[in-house]
């Protein structure tokens, strides 16, 4: 479940493992090879805000250019994993955690 909304931040990191522990979506082998991509796709983020990165520095923008960083056999399946966690944080309330006012996303 997502943070209820507050003035503390929610991170990449909570929610990300949030998404893989959902139990239908993801075998052990397909977690741990999901996590080693958002964890790399985190620290891509976390270039220049710390440990700490924030969720709503996920943008279509930067997902964009991690991909580009990628070699191109893994672009298909990190994007593939991008657009399911996305759906996830739309699903699940987190975007609307994330953020201190209601935006479409």
């Amino acid at each position: 479940m997502p943070p209820h909304p507050s003035s503390k931040r929610v991170l990449l990191s909570d929610a990300a493992d949030a998404f893989l522990h959902v139990a239908p979506l993801h075998s052990l082998e397909d977690r741990a090879r999901r996590g080693a991509l958002l964890a790399a796709f985190e620290c891509f983020l976390g270039t220049g805000l710390g440990e700490n990165v924030p969720l709503l520095a996920y943008t279509h923008l930067t997902s964009e250019a991690w991909l580009r960083t990628l070699p191109e056999p893994e672009r298909a399946e990190a994007a593939l994993l991008l657009s399911d966690f996305r759906a996830y944080l739309r699903d699940w309330g987190w975007l609307d955690s994330a953020r201190p006012v209601n935006l479409p996303d």
